[in-house]
């Protein structure tokens, strides 16, 4: 699957691959196909994952078993629950326990169970964080643990060999097993109960056999020189390590291939070719035995087959993740209650994952990914030559130009070749009409051709259906990095993909030639479509800058840009790391405010008629990390293309709520046993009364950090605030609270800005508006551009405050 010379030189995973398999079940004899989704474990190429989990329905999540539990193992997990996937473990890397790390097979079992416990532990938390975070929808409590933990008891452990769900591999020989395997062989050779075994080989059991019955420890074995007796030794360790440890040590020696014979050729009755069995080269008789006795590939389907869902059950559970729910519109409004209800059906072929001829079809375009116009396919199915015509234009490619193809997964309906199809952007309602659909958001396109992805290669097919995954020809002047197909205008879109990290490696590009800056700019923007994390801006200096996740990351881009899309002689600057400003030290926190009296920063307008006065505060790390990883979600909401109707209807605008409530009360969870109750209450009141009277927020309208109406139940004159003073209170809305779903409305009136009232100046002669618009552009610039370094501000509340 790693074809790129980049993965092969550094021996990693840096895009995201497809290939069709199908899997015969031993048992059933029933033929499945599986698409498997290869993506990279570094960090820097998350964004590939991000893109794999979304056409996905379940996860097959790999731990080292040599080096344990990582950081990246969590992402993978939490992406995983995130997309609303079923996972299964591989633990790999078995054979460094034997031969790099020396473990003897009870410090392997203790490994191992560590792992497991670790794996357990973190996902366990994360389905109880949406356990907390589904008691605040009383509505739908039970839905939300059904879809959480899928009918699994919450203190069960989602990962047990027992459930067949945890595989032990070595990919790099080529085998690997599931638990079932032994149990099954052990029972025919002592006649006990294979469910007994089953549930006995992991834990602290060991088998009896006089009694032909798994029974618990007397003494769980914590150590090798602990474990007592063999009778009295794990059946895992016994019965499985044991057996591994031995081939393992004698295969590796000369002329292993009698013992080999002997011990497991012999008696598992396997199919090893003399020839590979007496090699001269003991590592090849040893993997040889291995792949028969134990296969890899096999087995993983059979648990894929076993343990996770197929698409149609799948996307029933997911597509409350994938297209968020929207309720009926007002009364009365009979032209839009017939498009919500048409898009409602379209919602509901989706979660039936629909094959009819009559369903419509829907389309979820990941990624963009390029591949040279000589790497297509030059014949269709029957034979006939394809027209690659650079997108439709009728002239002949340039053999090195690159052909920009959509990683997608059909959802509903069956997608034909031909076919014409909406475009439609995260920002599209359908509920608006022709008006957006006539503009950006919703594009008709006719589609060129389809593709079965099996790794680097591409054959062409004439249409594919629901539960499939195809790479799509056509795409590439209407897509930048994703987007959903619909048939249909009258069609939610998908809900947008989340990214474990955001780009914080930037560097500016040149070309070491001035008269390539066509080439490069060009180059820029077909990588800036080519890659699903990377950010490509141009600084107010007029700098092409380039953002990337990291060093690896970076590099990747900087060699495609140089090689392929630009394919001109770069000058790179030095990375440049960018930072987030805040405040801290004694009292900046509402904590510390609370406290001590909060000092406020004064500044008069150049004709000197106003005076604006403003606190700031810092807000909870908890809700400032659940604004910074929404960011995208509220440049919709804020937009309005998922806030029609944000109190009833608006499942995004009502998932982010309460994302930001739960914040709160973790936040308050933590410092509990800190503070007392009474102050704990007042700080919870506080936030929560931040969260109705949010009028910006910034930098760019969307980043973490607050701009705040003070909070005074007035609305028009002269108000008298804390101190005494006096101000006028130029009434503005609550824009981002009411959008949010905060406040109604109705109550979304609330005030800001003051004049002197000595200058008696009248309020009717004041412009409103202009005064909104000054405090909000103040606002951006500040929280756009820091006092330490000119970098973007993070988590800070700024409070306007009337002032005389």
């Amino acid at each position: 699957m790693d074809h790129l010379p980049e993965e092969q030189r550094r021996a990693i995973t840096m895009k995201s691959s497809s290939v069709a398999l199908v899997h015969a079940h031993p048992a059933t004899g029933a033929h499945h196909r599986v698409h498997l989704i290869d993506s990279p474990g570094h960090a820097d190429f998350c964004s590939e994952v991000s893109a794999a989990a979304r056409l996905s329905d379940s996860a097959l999540v790999v731990v080292d078993a040599a080096k344990g539990v990582r950081v990246q193992t969590h992402a993978a997990l939490r992406q995983a629950f995130v997309e609303r996937l079923r996972p299964c473990l591989v633990l790999n890397k078995l054979d460094r326990l034997i031969t790099d790390l020396l473990l003897s097979p009870d410090d392997a079992y203790a490994r191992l169970r560590r792992i497991l416990a670790e794996v357990n532990s973190f996902y366990s938390a994360l389905r109880s964080g949406s356990y907390f975070s589904s008691l605040l929808h009383d509505d739908d409590d039970d839905g939300r643990r059904r879809e959480n933990g899928d009918g699994d008891d919450d203190d069960e452990d989602a990962f047990h060999p027992h459930k067949g769900n945890v595989f032990f591999a070595c990919a790099r020989d080529g085998w690997g097993f599931r638990i079932d395997r032994f149990a099954d062989l052990y029972a025919k050779k002592t006649g006990a109960s294979k469910a007994n075994l089953l549930r006995g080989f992991w834990g602290p059991y060991y088998v009896d056999k006089e009694k032909k019955a798994v029974l618990p420890l007397r003494k769980e074995s914590t150590g090798s020189s602990s474990t007592g007796a063999d009778h009295q030794q794990p059946p895992f360790v016994q019965n499985v390590l044991k057996p591994l440890w031995k081939v393992y040590q004698r295969g590796l020696t000369p002329n292993s291939g009698e013992w080999m014979q002997r011990n497991v050729v012999s008696v598992f009755d396997l199919k090893v070719s003399p020839r590979e069995l007496h090699s001269k080269d003991p590592k090849v008789s040893l993997h040889a035995v291995l792949r028969a006795w134990l296969p890899l590939a096999e087995s993983v389907m059979e648990m894929l087959v076993e343990c996770t869902p197929d698409p149609v059950a799948a996307q029933a559970f997911r597509v409350p993740r994938l297209m968020p729910e929207r309720r009926a519109v007002a009364d009365g409004d009979s032209g839009c209650a017939s498009i919500v209800a048409e898009a409602e059906r379209v919602r509901s072929c989706v979660a039936a994952c629909s094959t009819s001829a009559t369903a419509p079809v829907v389309v979820f375009v990941s990624k963009m990914f390029a591949v040279p116009y000589t790497m297509l396919p030059s014949k269709g199915l029957n034979g006939e030559l394809l027209n690659h015509n650079n997108q439709g234009q009728h002239s002949e490619p340039e053999p090195e130009e690159e052909c920009f193809l959509g990683f997608a997964r059909v959802f509903s309906g069956v997608l034909r070749a031909g076919q014409k199809v909406f475009v439609v952007s995260p920002l599209y309602d359908p509920v608006k009409g022709d008006a957006a659909a006539s503009g950006k958001h919703a594009q008709e396109v006719e589609l060129q051709c389809l593709y079965q992805m099996l790794g680097q290669d591409l054959v062409p097919i004439d249409s594919v259906a629901a539960g499939n995954v195809v790479a799509i020809q056509g795409l590439g002047q209407h897509v930048l990095k994703s987007a959903t197909l619909s048939s249909t205008k009258n069609c939610w879109p998908f809900s947008s993909m989340t990214f474990q990290v955001s780009p914080m490696l930037k560097v500016a590009v040149e070309p070491s030639n001035p008269a390539d800056l066509g080439a490069l700019v060009k180059g820029l923007k077909l990588l800036n479509q080519a890659d699903p994390l990377v950010v490509y801006t141009v600084s107010q200096r007029g700098e092409h800058v380039l953002a990337a996740a990291g060093q690896v990351h970076l590099e990747r881009c900087i060699k495609d840009l140089q090689d392929r899309f630009a394919k001109v002689q770069l000058e790179v600057s030095k990375p440049l790391v960018s930072f987030r400003e805040t405040i801290q030290g004694a009292g900046v926190g509402l904590m510390g405010s609370m406290k001590t009296e909060q000092q406020s920063a004064e500044r008069s307008t150049p004709n000197g008629r106003f005076t604006v006065r403003v606190q700031v505060s810092r807000l909870p790390n908890a809700l400032t990390k659940v604004l910074a990883e929404s960011e995208e979600l509220l440049g919709q909401i804020i937009e309005g293309g998922c806030s029609q109707f944000p109190q009833d209807g608006d499942d995004s605008a009502a998932t982010l709520r309460h994302r930001l409530i739960g914040a709160i009360e973790s936040e308050l969870e933590e410092i509990s046993e800190q503070v007392e109750k009474e102050k704990l209450d007042r700080y919870r009141k506080t936030l929560l009364g931040y969260l109705q009277r949010i009028m910006a927020l910034g930098p760019s309208h969307v980043g973490p950090n607050f701009l705040l109406l003070p909070d005074l139940k007035s609305s028009f004159g002269v108000t008298t605030s804390q101190n005494g003073r006096k101000g006028i209170l130029v009434s503005s809305r609550c824009h981002i609270s009411e959008r949010l779903g905060f406040v109604s409305a109705s109550d979304a009136e609330s005030t800001i800005i003051t004049e002197s009232s000595e200058r008696k100046t009248s309020t009717d002669s004041l412009d409103y508006e202009a005064l909104r618009n000054s405090v909000v552009s103040g606002f951006q610039f500040a929280t756009d551009a820091g006092p330490i370094c000119d970098e973007p501000m993070r988590g800070l509340a700024f409070i306007v405050e009337p002032y005389l």
